[in-house]
């Protein structure tokens, strides 16, 4: 189909209903979509209007969010960031460095309005694809990626019966720590966690992003991201993790651990404390995020207990045939990993942020 072909056949906005855009800095706007998002049953996390902050302003992309409204009501929101990388390739994405996104409606009818807003969009740009990170199938004649699944798993209001909901062989685990005289805090900084998460990464061959990423993280969405570090008995920083609240969830989402850490069972100790004051909090849900499939991190989460459930990651293609695969599961960057895991870790800091930028 060609450029003027898919503008033809987009369908134009239903009478009464009107398509606009989020300005940044809007601030009336943001509560506007923010209160749409805390009572609509389709929104995540990654749909709060913070995010058009963090991917406009930290990283340098444009942003389109979106939303259509009738009679002065939202009913549906669709954020928006446009990827330009000169490695990857051009990108509309819903959204950017998230786990999930796509359109978030109350009405299909909005729901499709936004979605043809977006693909005028798309083709306006010129990108190479527009990609919607549905947790729920939207488009089942576009392509998908399904390389990625999620999981997620009710928590008990009781402590030990989450404890006892952990398989036998990671509950040892967790139990080893504990022994090992563990402790967790809540830190009020990005430092210790930065310094685990960045040596974690660069040991896994991998950029990472910038630490003022994670520190506009904490400004923009303040109590609802936080960072849980996991120490010995001395005080030492052993393992850490920086996870977002939503409603009744939570979602462990950047996580970085010590060499030692593995040694001491920190990193499965860590993971248990953060259930554990998640469920004292009355949070009822603990979500593990996303996973590659057949990685260790997919097999780490199966061995709690939790169940992989599919993502739809659905992808309109403009210049290519085949879905891009910017990811670490791709054998063309194997020579890449490599040769980034030798890399000083100061100099794999420093030069992390100008490649993770293009990742979307």
């Amino acid at each position: 189909m060609t450029t003027g072909e898919i503008q033809a056949s987009l369908p134009a906005a239903p009478a009464g209903l009107a398509v606009r855009r989020l300005a940044r800095g809007d601030a009336a706007g943001a509560v506007r979509w923010d209160d749409f998002v805390a009572q609509c049953p389709a929104a995540t996390f990654f749909h709060r209007a913070g995010w058009q902050q963090i991917v406009g302003e930290v990283f340098g992309h444009p942003t389109y969010f979106l939303y259509a409204e009738r009679a002065g009501v939202i009913e549906a929101i669709l954020p928006l960031g446009h990827v330009k990388s000169l490695l990857f390739g051009k990108a509309l994405v819903a959204l950017p460095f998230a786990v999930y996104g796509g359109v978030a409606a109350n009405s299909d009818e909005a729901a499709a309005a936004l979605e043809s807003e977006a693909q005028a969009i798309a083709v306006q740009l010129g990108v190479d694809h527009l990609e919607l990170r549905n947790l729920q199938p939207r488009h089942p004649q576009w392509p998908t990626q399904t390389l990625y699944v999620c999981f997620r798993k009710a928590l008990s209001p009781d402590v030990d019966a989450n404890m006892l909901a952990i398989p036998r062989k990671q509950r040892a685990m967790v139990r080893k720590g504990i022994k090992n005289g563990l402790r967790s805090t809540i830190d009020t900084t990005v430092d210790r966690f930065f310094a685990l998460y960045a040596d974690n990464v660069h040991r896994h061959g991998t950029p990472a992003m910038p630490k003022r990423y994670f520190a506009a993280l904490r400004t923009v969405f303040g109590k609802d991201c936080e960072l849980l570090t996991v120490e010995d008995a001395n005080g030492r920083a052993l393992s850490s993790v920086l996870s977002f609240y939503f409603r009744n969830e939570v979602l462990p989402y950047y996580a970085g651990d010590d060499f030692s850490a593995r040694e001491l069972a920190a990193n499965d100790f860590k993971y248990w404390e953060l259930m554990r004051r998640a469920c004292e909090r009355g949070v009822e849900i603990f979500d593990y995020g996303r996973s590659k499939q057949g990685t260790g991190s997919y097999a780490f989460k199966k061995n709690w207990g939790f169940e992989p459930q599919p993502l739809f990651y659905e992808y309109c293609l403009y210049k290519h045939e085949r879905i891009p695969q910017n990811n670490p599961s791709n054998a063309k960057y194997r020579l890449f990993i490599e040769a980034w895991r030798r890399l000083p870790v100061g100099v794999a800091n420093w030069l992390g942020p100008f490649i993770v930028r293009n990742l979307g």
